[in-house]
């Protein structure tokens, strides 16, 4: 297997990179991996999380709820 280590701009490691026939191989090996991989959201999903956020922001403006900081909300993503 062939690895590559992904660093960010100081040389901190902070992902690695593993060919996409290695990844199928561990996945026969490690049937819980499946559910490592991403899934593209169904356009309901989408629609249904845009709405739900919309909501959010009206309570936020209206002082009836808190807002995140902007690091919480991207430690969420």
């Amino acid at each position: 297997m062939r690895l590559q280590i992904i660093q960010d701009n100081k040389g901190k490691p902070t992902g690695v990179y593993i060919p996409i026939n290695d990844w199928k191989e561990l996945k026969k090996q490690y049937k819980d991996l499946e559910e490592l991989e991403y899934e593209v959201p169904s356009k309901e999903q989408i629609l249904q999380e845009l709405k739900e956020a919309i909501v959010e922001l009206s309570l936020i403006e209206k002082g009836e709820l808190k807002a995140r900081s902007a690091k919480d909300f991207l430690n969420e993503l």
